[in-house]
């Protein structure tokens, strides 16, 4: 195949991995392009491939659940992402968290192993200048772009870039936690009891809220305005929406009864395994904005968390993405030129999973382009069609990022099921059998699945 058949990709985070696996594993040349770690960003600390800056969890692998049932679906289509998540897993009770560093080093070892697969550690800057040497170019730079590509895309979009903000949460030392005050426990006792809990009562909870509310937080930036995801919002946020407010959402005790006491706290906070040594747990729900030192002395009013010494604090960045309504085509190719795809987060979608399934839609589109073959259609009986299908047809005007969600699929045929277990099921049942049938007529072999 001749270099003006080659495919590049800007961006190895989670998209950018994922549309290479799809693409070099079909023998299709990638070239990969990552700026880290000669250029970083606000959230990345190694110049790893796919890195996590966030959360260590992918969320629910229980295919009645959104989140569980988008990974089955990958995995119909032997995710990269999926197969490397499994492999390096830690204990979450039914969700899938991973060791960061073993993840991210079996990405490269899967993609080093493929012969059609480059990966050149540097920064790309104009993206006309790759249509040159390139057939196809897929941006999956990810929200936290570089300055001069941000001005590259938003020159071929003729558009201004939209951006929100998204709050790391901080993670702390598992032996600086107070095992005698804390315990272990998973919500509703689902799964082995992998989360550990700090149980507050009403005044501990309450002073720990107003104290949230009053922290001195990093101020944006005079050009910056906040405008923050619902779905990753700061807990200083929430916590000013009143004072019950976590204590009925991140922060709520139901399921949660103290195995030492039998109890139900007012308020639990759970902190989550964050890598497979069990040394490092990430305080769930607690993304933030607050300062470092007013991180570390709010956090360690919390029971448990007194003398808590913390591995990583938590941080908070600019997170870009396009008006996907407005730019993109059902292929993620951009309107003004179907030789530029887009996949990732700054397609408009929001989480791991998400973002790396947009990098597997690209992926696959480009390679239906390259046999000359029409592009997939978007079926939204699937969530990922679904999730496809909202990034065409979302107000303009009020577009926002979106996470996997059952509704976003198309309405059952026939009678209405009011019981929502039974009806997630059937929508789960029909969205992989919808989806296996599209790999099929692509040719892709299914794999046996694991998660539901």
């Amino acid at each position: 195949m001749s270099r003006k058949s080659n495919v590049a990709i800007i961006g190895a985070g989670l998209a950018g991995c994922e549309a290479a696996w799809q693409l070099a594993s079909r023998n299709i040349p990638v070239t990969l392009f990552e700026m880290r770690p000669k250029l970083t960003t606000p959230a990345h600390q190694t110049g790893n491939l796919a890195e996590l800056v966030c959360s260590n969890s992918f969320k629910s692998v229980d295919t009645s659940n959104a989140h569980g049932l988008l990974k089955a679906e990958m995995e119909c289509a032997n995710s990269l992402i999926i197969e490397s998540a499994k492999k390096n897993s830690v204990p979450a009770g039914s969700a899938l968290a991973v060791d960061r560093a073993l993840f991210s080093a079996e990405i490269k070892y899967k993609l080093s192993a493929l012969e059609s697969c480059e990966v050149i550690l540097r920064e790309v800057t104009d993206i006309n200048v790759l249509l040159k040497d390139y057939s196809y170019v897929i941006v999956a730079a990810g929200p936290l772009m570089s300055d001069a590509l941000s001005e590259s895309l938003k020159l071929l979009l003729d558009d201004e870039e939209l951006y929100f903000y998204d709050a790391i949460a901080p993670v702390v030392y598992a032996d600086s936690i107070d095992m005698d005050i804390a315990f272990k426990a998973s919500r509703y006792d689902k799964g082995e009891a992998d989360y550990i809990n700090c149980p507050m009562n009403r005044e501990q909870y309450e002073e720990l809220v107003n104290n949230l509310v009053s922290a001195k937080k990093v101020p944006f930036k005079d050009f910056e305005q906040a405008k923050h995801f619902e779905g990753c919002l700061p807990v200083e946020v929430l916590a000013k929406r009143g004072i019950d407010a976590l204590a009925f959402g991140a922060m709520k005790p139901v399921g949660l009864n103290n195995p030492k006491t039998g109890e139900q706290h007012h308020a639990v906070l759970q902190l989550r395994q964050e890598n497979q040594d069990a040394s490092l747990y990430n305080l769930v729900g607690c993304q933030t904005r607050m300062t470092w030192p007013e991180q570390k002395r709010v956090f360690r009013m919390i029971p448990g968390l007194e003398n808590c010494e913390f591995a990583r604090l938590g941080s908070m960045h600019r997170n870009t993405y396009v008006n996907a309504p407005n730019q993109l085509n059902t292929n993620l190719s951009l309107k003004v030129n179907n030789k530029v795809f887009l996949a990732g987060q700054i397609t408009g979608v929001e989480g791991y999973t998400e973002s790396s399934s947009m990098g597997l839609w690209a992926a696959l589109n480009v390679y239906q382009a390259l046999q000359g073959n029409q592009y997939l259609e978007v079926n939204p009986e699937t969530m990922i069609g679904g999730l496809v299908n909202y990034l065409q047809t979302a107000s303009p005007k009020r577009f926002q990022p979106m996470n996997a969600n059952f509704g976003l699929l198309q309405a059952l045929p026939g009678k209405k099921i009011k019981n929502k277990k039974e009806k997630r099921k059937l929508q789960a049942e029909l969205a992989l059998s919808t989806w296996k049938s599209q790999l099929r007529q692509l040719g892709i072999p299914l794999p046996e699945i694991v998660f539901g």
